[in-house]
């Protein structure tokens, strides 16, 4: 368990941590529509040490360290890994932060933040700005493993305005960690542009040179399983980590998958939402919802028309009606279809 990075067989399939995304309901819909092996590890949102030690915010900013119980169970059935993704720049506060996390919450593992490009957080100094300032990186995963028996993994970027891989990565290997997931973009093209999967390889190279038991995962534009196993193998690294590709797919992580019905997904659509009311109810933005509902609504007739609908909806009970009337009208119109 204290070890599973090391003892997941290869190539490694994760999804990756996003903000107001990978929350646990979402997580719980991923892993139940992948196939049992096809998907090995899951993260939380990002999580901020300086608000998990602020005693005002820390009930708001620990929602991002829920695990539904349902979540737990279908996790521990299909033996997925749950990371806890951290970030900050102290590393007085992330040793604090990753003792409490490790006694308090049942993780597999914990993941630094060195790669988040947001402006007002690297202004502050924090995530992709720590890739110029490394001997800080260095304190901060020195820091967390010092707390800590869970394997510490680092997700971060090949530079700031350049590519800087191998000086970069070659300094995060003297911390050993357990995993370094690098996202082939420099911190200044956000989400632009594509990855540069040769600089991921270079990582990977300099992992067999200089640490060989730290797992190399790369990260962007992976929008296939297919796609992920052909560069597993390609770039030499020991897996991917899917972000954007999910929203194309939220059945990404079952690749002997066949062409989705209209029910089918319209289904997902509502377990998605009932998971989502189960766990925040009226606590959380309802609105953050809607951010899916083009993932459910795309590739069949009058999808459109229906993601305006859902769009409007002012709560779950919108939700449910809106797309219970739009099957209710799609199956009358194929029985008359038929006469």
């Amino acid at each position: 368990m204290k070890k599973f990075w090391a003892n997941i067989n290869v190539p490694i399939f994760a999804l990756a941590p996003m903000e107001d995304v990978t929350d646990t309901a979402f997580r719980e819909l991923v892993v139940r529509l992948s196939a049992p092996g096809a998907l090995h590890v899951v993260y939380t949102e990002f999580t901020s040490v300086d608000g998990m030690n602020h005693p005002a915010g820390k009930k708001r900013v620990g929602e991002r360290l829920v695990v539904s119980p349902s979540e737990r169970k279908i996790l521990q059935q299909k033996g997925i890994r749950l990371v806890a993704q951290i970030w900050g720049k102290n590393p007085e506060i992330f040793h604090k932060v990753a003792k409490e996390i490790t006694e308090q919450y049942q993780f597999d593992g914990l993941d630094i933040n060195m790669g988040c490009p947001v402006k007002k957080v690297v202004k502050n100094g924090c995530c992709s700005a720590l890739i110029g300032q490394p001997e800080l990186a260095l304190e901060i995963i020195n820091a967390v493993k010092e707390a800590t028996d869970l394997p510490v993994s680092v997700k971060t970027r090949t530079g700031i305005r350049v590519h800087e891989t191998e000086r970069w990565i070659s300094q995060l290997l003297k911390a050993s960690p357990a995993a370094i997931i690098l996202h082939g973009r420099r911190q200044t093209q956000q989400s632009d542009g594509l990855a540069d999967w040769n600089e991921i390889q270079k990582a990977a190279e300099l992992r067999n040179e200089f640490t060989p038991s730290t797992r190399i995962l790369g990260n962007g534009d992976i929008f296939s399983y297919q796609q992920g196993l052909e560069y597993s193998a390609k770039y030499g690294v020991d897996g991917v980590m899917i972000g954007r590709g999910i929203f194309h797919n939220p059945w990404f992580f079952n690749p002997a998958q066949e062409e989705k019905t209209v029910e089918e997904k319209l289904d997902k659509l509502v377990l998605h939402t009932r998971l989502f009311e189960s766990v925040w109810g009226e606590t959380k933005n309802f609105n953050i919802l809607k951010r899916f509902f083009k993932i459910y609504t795309q590739n069949f007739s009058e999808a459109a028309r229906l993601r305006a609908q859902l769009m409007e909806a002012r709560n779950y009970r919108d939700v449910y009606e809106r797309t219970e009337d739009f099957l209710t009208r799609k199956g009358a119109r194929h029985f008359a279809e038929l006469l």
